[in-house]
């Protein structure tokens, strides 16, 4: 049985839990895990014991209050006349929050610059990918489940960015009915463009991560 050190957190930007990797020697590798729309901090951290012992894993709690509770990276208006709609500019500012808590985590907590994964869910993957593709320097890995890249909240000029050391694992249910599968399936084609290495599975599930994908996704993460 293992048996992790939950240490002392630091001072971050965004509140968030932590756990730390398990003997490391030097600089440990990083997972920041990022919720969806509604979630909070805990989510996906429920699943950190599962995650390999030699990551420092980080689960950052999204700055927007949501009522009756939860939280979001940047509100979603439902009632808006043309079918809900995502607030950019909210976005944006979480794409900058959390490049600063990437800066902030590896500093204070010592971790190694060059191996940060970012795991997000739905809108938690969203934001990583903007994050990733506006700051690949700072990215190694990308694991996205159930989202999609949102071009209107990539850093400006992105495209001419040097991706290659970016890698991306990405993921979505046939039958979700959050976020419409046609949108995920974008993603592969977009990155190859982009000379990203990616991996693109689907799943018969519907918004959330069927018991293969986290095998397949824990896989993957042990090649890259």
């Amino acid at each position: 049985m293992l048996i992790f050190a939950f240490m002392e957190k630091k001072k971050l930007q965004l509140e968030h839990n932590y756990r730390a990797a398990q003997n490391p020697s030097g600089k440990p590798p990083a997972i920041i895990m990022l919720h969806g729309f509604g979630s909070d901090e805990n989510d996906l951290f429920s699943f950190a014991s599962e995650l390999p012992s030699q990551y420092a894993i980080f689960s950052l709690k999204a700055p927007i209050k949501l009522q009756p509770y939860g939280n979001a990276w940047y509100n979603i208006y439902f009632d808006n006349s043309q079918g809900k709609f995502s607030d950019d500019e909210q976005a944006i500012e979480s794409r900058e929050l959390v490049s600063k808590c990437i800066d902030e985590i590896i500093e204070k907590y010592q971790v190694d610059k060059n191996n940060i994964t970012l795991l997000g869910f739905s809108q938690g993957t969203i934001l990583s990918f903007s994050v990733a593709l506006s700051y690949p320097e700072k990215v190694k890995n990308v694991i996205g489940l159930s989202g999609y890249i949102n071009e209107e909240i990539l850093k400006s000029g992105y495209e001419n960015n040097d991706f290659s050391n970016l890698n991306v694992y990405t993921s979505h249910g046939t039958v979700d009915q959050v976020i419409p599968v046609q949108w995920a399936q974008r993603t592969k084609p977009f990155l190859e463009n982009l000379n990203i290495d990616c991996k693109y599975s689907e799943f018969p599930v519907g918004h959330g991560v069927a018991p293969q994908n986290f095998q397949e996704l824990k896989e993957w993460l042990a090649k890259h």
